[in-house]
């Protein structure tokens, strides 16, 4: 299984520890929510479903979609009706499921410092232990650290060689990196302070 197989499966579990839902409502929270499924089909979708049923870790059920709106336009399909038409299936996390998802969150490996690895494990923290969380936070700052040292290097070997939007452009990355490692830091700092805190506040 490929890591992004393996993430995908990690953040379907996360969704349906939180209650049953069906394909079209976990496409949608995968792409508003999860930056690394911005671009998820349901082709990469449905097999993901399917796999997880066939190792039990999630069940799934057939239950009635909810009627029409009137107000639907006739060449504008709901998406209940994309979803298969009168009935459509919902998905709901196993005993087994919960327990491989806790497994899988106790996990840390290199993906879990990688931007999308990093982005997918953060939106699960509520579910992952203290420790296990101030050890991402740190491994991803690393990284990110490792990549602000590559960029300011970079610059410096190069600068006389870049035109203006060249440099505009280097230094607006070197302010992003270095904001994500202030943010990085904040967390990092909170995290010791309140371990068992639900997370920083909004």
């Amino acid at each position: 299984m490929s890591k992004r197989s393996e993430l995908l499966d990690f953040a379907l579990l996360g969704l349906l520890h939180e209650g049953p839902a069906h394909g079209y409502e976990l496409r949608r929270r995968l792409n508003e929510a999860l930056g690394a499924f911005r671009a998820l089909s349901y082709g990469t979708l449905y097999p993901a479903l399917s796999g997880l049923v066939d190792r039990g870790l999630i069940a799934q059920s057939s239950a009635p979609a909810p009627p029409a709106s009137r107000g639907t336009s006739r060449s504008a399909p709901s998406a209940s009706a994309r979803a298969g038409g009168r009935n459509r299936i919902v998905y709901e996390i196993t005993a087994a499921g919960k327990e491989a998802f806790d497994e899988a969150a106790r996990r840390i490996d290199a993906a879990a410092y990688e931007e999308d690895g990093f982005g997918v494990r953060l939106a699960f923290f509520a579910r992952t232990e203290a420790d296990v969380r101030l050890r991402i936070l740190e491994g991803r700052r690393s990284r990110v650290e490792e990549q602000l040292e590559t960029v300011r290097s970079n610059a410096t070997r190069n600068r006389e060689r870049m035109d203006s939007w060249t440099s505009a452009l280097q230094r607006h990355g070197e302010e992003s990196t270095e904001r994500e490692v202030r943010w990085l830091t904040e967390l990092i700092d909170a995290e010791r302070r309140h371990p068992t805190d639900p997370g920083p506040q909004p």
